[in-house]
């Protein structure tokens, strides 16, 4: 111990460690409550396995392990593709590019109205919506998926996407900048085993889309008329039209927005109850 704490070089061992650390740790968020943290287990398996075997002198259980892990890199990219893809993404984010590349303040503002609005009548009539709006990473993968629109973002033009006769109902609607590139897209369904079970197909796309890129998907509960909210792989639930605004102000880097001109989703509620009563 005393000739390893002699050899040990100030500062630059210490960075080194702490960046590996770091590195590691940074690792392990990004597997935490997904499968990949089981196949890490299995590769720590079977690197125990053929430390043992060479050990015991298991000559054919040494030679296949080794052999496999001669092409471990390539085992580790086709294993771990999600969760790669899912990191490299995160790691080129840039704000600076966003800024200069994204829609000006004022369009991301109009388009936060637009969605609110949309997203407000479409809770009140407990119809269904997924929308995700681009931030750094670019959604054209997943916008080539579905129905080219290429359209100014209206909460009109929303409206008509999402209702129940649409042929594009079910699928999820992108907006890149102020418009609607596309309508009746596919997302990823996340994969995290934590999630709530109570969560449906909606949402779980929502959340998934959140994991691999830093979009911000919005959702509208087809069952309960509730709005929630996914980003960074993390779901906010229940969210009211005030709230709502806020947060896309927030996350798409809008200020000042002024409050949606339909109220809140529960004061929309009570509205729709007393005008039944009447």
């Amino acid at each position: 111990m005393h000739n390893l704490l002699a050899g040990l070089r100030v500062p630059q061992d210490l960075i080194d460690i702490a960046i590996v650390a770091f590195v590691i740790y940074r690792v392990l968020l990004v597997f935490r409550g997904t499968v990949a943290i089981q196949m890490l287990v299995g590769l720590g398996l079977l690197m125990a396995a053929r430390f043992l075997s060479r050990q015991a002198d298991l000559r054919s259980l040494s030679f296949i392990l080794e052999n496999f892990w001669a092409f471990w890199v390539l085992a580790l990219i086709v294993l771990f593709q999600p969760e790669l893809r899912r990191t490299l993404a995160q790691a080129g984010r840039s704000r600076v590019f966003g800024l200069l590349l994204g829609a000006g303040s004022a369009a991301r503002q109009q388009v936060i109205e637009e969605i609110v609005r949309a997203v407000e009548v479409l809770a009140n009539k407990r119809i269904g919506a997924l929308i995700a709006i681009e931030r750094d990473v670019g959604l054209r993968a997943y916008a080539e998926l579905g129905v080219t629109m290429e359209a100014v973002v209206s909460a009109e033009l929303l409206g008509s996407v999402f209702q129940p006769g649409s042929p594009l109902h079910d699928g999820a609607a992108i907006v890149q900048g102020d418009r609607l590139t596309a309508a009746g897209c596919f997302l990823p369904l996340s994969r995290n085993l934590g999630l709530s079970r109570t969560l449906g197909t909606r949402h779980r796309a929502a959340v998934g889309l959140s994991e691999e890129t830093d979009a911000v998907v919005v959702v509208v509960s087809e069952e309960t008329g509730l709005v929630s909210l996914a980003v960074d792989g993390a779901i906010e639930r229940d969210l009211e039209a005030a709230q709502l605004q806020e947060r896309l102000a927030a996350l798409l880097g809008t200020r000042g927005a002024p409050p949606p001109r339909g109220g809140s989703l529960l004061e929309g509620m009570r509205r729709l109850t007393a005008r039944s009563k009447a």
